[in-house]
């Protein structure tokens, strides 16, 4: 009952912030089950594959996902996955959750920052009674997205999840994506690199099938309405709900790293 619990709350808060909820699993479950990490990464991923398939679903019929993008960033991913995987599977535990919580920390101090530049642009505007336009984003041939999904790859394969979030600041500032546009196309790219992950943490040993499997159906039960909060939420308060998140979750990963 606590793993189906655990889940549940992970996946709502997964679907607010477009991360799958692996990043949040991985330090709970070494903090609270202690877990080595590569053995929290790879149990992390059972939950994290259907629910991501699920948020993605979501995320689709909110507003429709582009297809070749996705598909061609998927594809680029699956073999920095692996290779990824491969190279984590051969770290020191607590070297690599140290690692993992740096990377965690800068993620949320570029969130805290896009958020800190976007509050100032709107004071900015205020002061000057000018409306800020809408911003729309350019068309772009599908193999822009080649580089994302190496690195969302690689990133995803070394700590077990996080490839969408490092996909998603690039999509935003580089891109020009909202914010959930964003995170859906995010999650779409990584779930073929995720079942690659889960396949070679599983056959390393280093997944709990029996802690896992509860963990994911918990998450599917709240990943619709953690969704259709993401869209009620106005952007920049999106973005700063996700770089607190992942400061959480960074204190949480030097806890249990000591």
């Amino acid at each position: 009952m606590g793993c189906l619990l655990a889940g549940a709350a992970i996946g709502f808060m997964g679907g607010v912030l477009g991360i799958g909820g692996g990043l949040l699993a991985i330090p709970l479950l070494g903090l609270i089950f202690n877990m080595d990490q590569q053995m929290a990464q790879g149990t992390s991923l059972i939950m994290v594959l259907p629910a991501i398939m699920l948020t993605v679903r979501k995320y689709n019929q909110h507003d429709r996902i582009n297809l070749k993008a996705v598909t061609v960033a998927a594809l680029s991913s699956i073999v920095f996955t692996w290779l990824g995987a491969r190279l984590a599977l051969g770290v020191d535990s607590t070297l690599l959750r140290r690692i993992y919580a740096f990377f965690v920390l800068g993620i949320a101090v570029f969130y805290l920052v896009q958020v800190w530049c976007h509050e100032r642009g709107v004071t900015a505007s205020k002061r000057r009674n000018v409306t800020e336009p809408v911003k729309t984003a350019p068309a772009l041939h599908p193999l822009w997205y080649v580089p994302i999904g190496c690195l969302a790859g690689l990133t995803g394969g070394v700590f077990g999840v996080g490839g969408s979030v490092v996909a998603v600041p690039l999509l935003t500032t580089l891109y020009g994506l909202t914010q959930t546009r964003a995170q859906a196309i995010g999650l779409a790219m990584i779930i073929p690199g995720t079942i690659v992950a889960l396949g070679t943490y599983a056959a390393h040993g280093q997944a709990d099938w029996l802690m896992g499997i509860p963990m994911a159906l918990g998450s599917m039960l709240l990943v619709p309405h953690g969704v259709r909060l993401a869209y009620k939420l106005p952007e920049s308060r999106l973005k700063l709900t996700f770089a607190c998140m992942l400061l959480v979750i960074m204190v949480l990963l030097l806890l249990s790293a000591r």
